[in-house]
């Protein structure tokens, strides 16, 4: 039995050894799969075997000694999406891989240090960077971009803040959130834009209107607001943050959290409140001046490589208080305001919001699909809609004290399309057509004159943008783009208001409805843009960086400045537009000098911008209603000049310690006139101090020194008639305030939670409590700006 036995367990042992061998191969090129060139370098890995390979420099990979059977490969290679791709391998088996070389769908961009977005390639961009929108969680989308060079605000008090570029500010700034231009009713010089920053990923500008794509009209520039990528992968993350605020004594909770399949399929909440009462100057209460927000948005969709849709919908409601003494009767309570060093009205503190103040909801819903085609490029395809709500409640009494002076409700519907061919390595090509309807109801039930009549605004635009790579230096890149602009109102005139500017003769074609005191009109008013951009990049190495841009742009007049006729509540003066306002016409000429050293860097911006045509609210005098006299602001058109220069610089002393520095200067004047042109920004020098230790706790500690200089250069003041006095005075309207000089002082530490997080950080702004005004504040006629502010944050990433 043994000797039977032996030979057996021989023969089956030698059989088995036989059947293992394996001779099969898997072979075949990886490529990418918008141009379909070769990349070098890949891994390709059988899961579970400890058999890899790695594609040569002409793509090709082979791996061999394989047995049949079905596997899986982990396919890698530098700035590119990791795939996992199922297989049959039988016999000798070939097998195209593609990968996905462009990370912008795929991945989560991560902004480091200071790098910018690269939107365009010659035009003057910067990005914040994701923990600078955490510190500003409880202010607003304008408090944080003031932070970068070039960019300031125009305030109502310190809840109303408007973003400028380069000294322009309103329908001059597109606003683009998460791929929807907002429609918010930006003409007002009073109307923040209506975002909860909290629910931005990433904040990037575009110094200019080089970025055509999103539109002709963006003479200041472009703000474009994105949400945070992911990994398609499963995994479920968030994080919260809360907030303790001093001056206004409340603060604000924010909270998110993503999950995401493997399969593509991906779902994000996000949700945020805030509240605070009055807040306080250095020596005072500025009475009325709380604020209630609230915030939320859900998205969900399905992202893959050669397909995704999405859908989101955001919501955004506040209550804003405005200073109660900004609130004037009539001119010469302006008089006395101006005067006087501090607000007519202080009262004990409290959380409620009376009048005058601010109430808007906005709605927004977006719904987008993308298509790849191989060796090809990609198509989107976008609807979105938008509804926004604004009512303006003014100090009335009797039955109307509850009652909105002004009541706007403004729909908005948008479908676009673009292409973009980037299968060429050297070229890449962007197409795009955009249709847009805007209807604008003014609520005629307030019981008083109507500033905005009720309108339909149609816009058509088309555009196509290039860039061409002549080699690894130089990159060029240029766009054109048409928008067709069509506003269609009906308006009620006085028949005096009619006939004192001149309408009887230039548009009597216009009246519909003639009742005696009053004319029924209907301007139809066509607009048609042009805009187009050339410029260059040159890097000559890593360190060095050189772009130039041209950029040619024409803004269509906005409803306001056309038709505007009456009192303006929140804003305290009557405002008149005018029909024969036409467009605007942009020429923008932007230098970009980067230059980075082992251990500093700075970056040298100067600009040029010189506008025909633009339209300008200033203060021409008052008159006098039945609440009162109060100054008038006219628009009209002029031909002006804009020159700046912006100016970043940084030194990393030591490991832990570095600088930075930030100055920026902008001179505007009105060359027709030859005046100062209002509203323009002050020369302003920002020097930080920063000092890093991660190994205790990740500790960051910085000093803030921002220094604002006197604004000397400013239109010339009015003369008006004083009721009281009974004669001719001198309205300081356009008076500067003084230079101020202010500290602010942040920190933070990091403390692991197992597989979470917990950032503490504490932020003192002004910290010496310093008495200031700020020029582009409107209510520097009435208050100083806000005192001490002391901030406590915590944030658990989960």
């Amino acid at each position: 039995m043994k000797k039977i036995f032996i030979p057996m367990l021989f023969f089956s042992t030698l059989t088995s050894s036989i059947a293992q061998d394996c001779y099969s191969s898997l072979r075949g090129k990886v490529m990418d799969y918008h141009n379909k060139t070769v990349l070098g370098q890949a891994s390709i890995l059988i899961i579970g075997e400890k058999i890899q390979a790695y594609s040569d420099s002409n793509g090709n990979y082979v791996i061999n000694g394989i047995c049949d059977g079905y596997y899986e490969l982990e396919v890698t290679h530098p700035s590119c999406a990791t795939i996992i791709i199922p297989i049959n391998i039988n016999g000798s088996t070939d097998l195209e891989i593609k990968l996905e070389h462009h990370l912008e769908e795929l991945e989560e961009v991560k902004v480091i240090g200071d790098a910018i977005f690269d939107k365009t390639n010659s035009a003057q961009e910067v990005a914040l960077k994701s923990e600078v929108l955490e510190k500003f969680s409880t202010a607003s989308l304008g408090d944080a971009l003031k932070q970068l060079g070039g960019v300031s605000t125009l305030n109502t008090g310190s809840n109303i803040v408007k973003p400028a570029i380069h000294g322009l500010n309103g329908s001059r700034v597109l606003i683009l959130n998460d791929g929807v231009r907002m429609q918010d009713m930006e003409w007002g010089d009073e109307h923040a834009p209506n975002i909860d920053i909290n629910s931005a990923g990433t904040i990037s500008v575009v110094k200019g209107a080089s970025a055509l794509q999103y539109g002709g009209d963006a003479i200041g520039g472009t703000i474009i607001l994105e949400q945070s990528k992911f990994p398609v992968k499963d995994t479920l993350f968030g994080k919260t943050l809360l907030n303790a605020v001093s001056n206004g004594r409340g603060g604000n909770l924010a909270s998110e959290i993503t999950r995401v399949y493997k399969n593509g399929f991906f779902l994000k909440g996000q949700g945020s409140y805030k509240q605070l009462g009055d807040q306080e100057a250095p020596d005072y209460i500025l009475s009325n001046t709380g604020i209630q927000e609230i915030g939320a948005s859900v998205q969900l969709g399905k992202r893959l490589l050669e397909w995704g849709i999405t859908g989101r919908y955001a919501y955004y409601d506040a209550e804003i208080a405005i200073l109660r003494a900004s609130h004037i009767g009539n001119i010469d309570d302006l008089i006395r305001s101006i005067n006087s060093g501090q607000p007519e009205i202080i009262l004990p503190f409290t959380y409620d919001i009376g009048n005058p103040r601010q109430k808007v909801r906005h709605h927004l819903g977006k719904l987008q699909f993308y298509r790849r085609f191989e060796g090809l490029g990609k198509l989107n395809v976008q609807y979105d809609f938008q509804n926004n709500r604004r009512f303006e409640f003014d100090v009335r009494r009797g039955e109307r004290s509850d009652q909105a002076s002004i009541d706007l409700e403004l729909k908005t519907h948008t479908l676009s399309s673009d292409f973009k061919w980037d299968s060429n390595e050297s070229l890449k090509l962007q197409f795009g057509l955009m249709g847009r309807h805007q209807d604008n109801f003014a609520n005629p039930a307030t019981g008083v004159r109507r500033l905005i009549p009720d309108y339909e605004k149609y816009d058509f635009g088309s555009f196509l943008i290039g860039e061409y790579r002549l080699n690894n230096k130089w990159t060029l890149d240029a766009g054109i783009r048409y928008d067709y602009t069509r506003v269609d109102a009906l308006k009620f005139y006085q028949t005096t208001r009619w006939e004192e500017r001149g309408y009887d003769v230039e548009f009597p074609d216009l009246v519909i409805d003639d009742r005696g005191t009053q004319l029924l009109t209907n301007p139809v008013f066509d607009y048609n843009n042009i805009s187009a951009t050339v410029g260059f990049n040159y890097n000559s190495n890593e360190d060095d960086n050189l772009k130039f841009n041209y950029a040619l742009s024409q803004r269509a007049p906005n409803p306001s400045e056309l038709f505007s006729d009456g009192l303006h509540h929140s804003a305290a003066r009557i405002e008149l537009g005018d029909i024969r306002i036409g467009s605007e016409t942009s020429n923008k000429l932007m230098l970009s000098y980067t230059r980075d050293f082992k251990k500093w860097g700075f970056t040298l911006e100067p600009y040029a911008n010189f506008i025909r045509d633009f339209i300008l609210l200033e203060p021409t005098g008052v008159e006098f209603t039945l609440r009162g006299a109060f100054p008038v602001w006219a628009y009209r058109q002029t031909d002006v000049r804009i020159l700046g220069v912006d100016i970043s610089a940084y030194s990393d002393w030591t490991t832990n310690w570095r600088t930075e520095h930030i100055f920026s200067l902008v001179k505007g004047k009105d060359v027709d006139r030859d005046l100062a042109l209002i509203n323009i920004p002050s020369a302003n020098f920002s020097n930080t101090l920063l000092f890093t230790k991660q190994e205790w706790k990740g500790l960051e500690l910085s000093l803030q020194s921002q220094y604002v200089f006197r604004q000397n250069e400013v239109p010339p003041n009015i003369s008006v008639f004083s009721p009281e006095q009974q004669e001719e005075v001198l309205l300081e309207i356009n008076s500067p305030p003084d230079a101020y000089h202010v500290l602010n002082f942040n920190s933070k530490l990091v403390f692991n939670l197992g597989q979470n997080s917990l950032t503490t950080s504490l932020a003192v702004n002004n910290l010496w409590n310093t008495n200031y005004r700020e020029y582009l504040n409107r209510q520097r006629f009435f208050a100083d700006d806000l005192g001490r502010n002391v901030i406590l944050q915590l944030k658990l990433n989960y």
